[in-house]
């Protein structure tokens, strides 16, 4: 490739999420007798008297898909791991291998993981005996992660894109679907996330995963139009890596054989600002 190249290799990614019924009886003594279902209703009664809504507790947020994309040599890889083919275990365990080696560390791309994804990925991780040290390293055993880190809000080995753009809450933080489509990309399409319980529970296990790849692909090209606002990447890079991570999108789909990505692609493809 010609053009110049991110951080290498990047790691953009994001987690979809249900209720932990099992944890939530071990929680809340109260719903020991009752079965996922009536547990379900009862911990979202419990969950709006706690707190007038009923997104759970991140430590009951049990993680049912984790989709990303990685790029490393300008060689795109976007992929699932979904529980209907892992154990959450299994899931966690094959993500946190992308930080098993000191020297091939990814830069870190996600929209809200400071505030959702990865305390989400802490909580679970540590049901499982499972260790990421260089996620968590802030200098102790490498001195040069000290100030460059995962783990400080301020760093940018892990960039929230989310988390930047509101000046780390300074300014209100804006939805990624608002954002996206304010720069012509699809955002969401035909599912949010309040469906996610749903798709899991008829086993819709493609659907969720499309869901949850549309949203990496709509913060990696967030991320882009950052590193062009930040004179990262000029224009004709920008245009460039768009370019590429459309076409790869388009070969995916059709090596899946199926419709998988179609509706991303006909909206970005539609989109004024394409």
């Amino acid at each position: 490739m010609s053009q110049a190249r991110p951080s290498d290799p990047i790691l953009v990614f994001n987690i979809e999420t249900v209720a932990d019924t099992d944890a939530a009886r071990r929680i809340y003594p109260q719903l020991a007798e009752l079965n996922d279902a009536d547990t379900l209703s009862a911990l979202t009664a419990i969950r709006m008297q706690e707190a007038g809504h009923d997104f759970m507790r991140l430590p009951l947020q049990r993680i049912v898909c984790i989709s990303a994309l990685y790029i490393k040599d300008g060689n795109f890889s976007l992929f699932s791991l979904t529980a209907d083919k892992f154990s959450e275990k299994d899931i966690l365990t094959k993500f946190v291998r992308a930080f098993s080696d000191l020297e091939k560390l990814p830069q870190l791309i996600s929209w809200n993981g400071s505030g959702f994804d990865i305390p989400v990925l802490i909580y679970r991780a540590m049901q499982y005996d499972l260790s990421a040290p260089w996620l968590f390293e802030e200098g102790d055993r490498i001195k040069n992660m000290r100030f460059d880190n995962y783990i400080n809000r301020f760093h940018t080995r892990h960039l929230d894109l989310m988390d930047r753009f509101s000046q780390y809450g300074a300014s209100h933080r804006e939805a990624m679907d608002i954002v996206a489509s304010l720069y012509g990309l699809p955002g969401k399409t035909n599912i949010d996330g309040s469906m996610v319980g749903d798709l899991v529970t008829n086993e819709d296990w493609q659907a969720l995963s499309i869901y949850c790849e549309s949203d990496v692909m709509n913060t990696w090209l967030i991320y882009l139009r950052w590193l062009r606002l930040t004179g990262q990447l000029s224009s004709q890079d920008f245009d460039s890596w768009q370019q590429q991570s459309y076409d790869y999108l388009v070969k995916h789909t059709q090596a899946d054989g199926s419709i998988r990505h179609q509706a991303f692609i006909a909206d970005w493809s539609s989109a004024p600002n394409s």
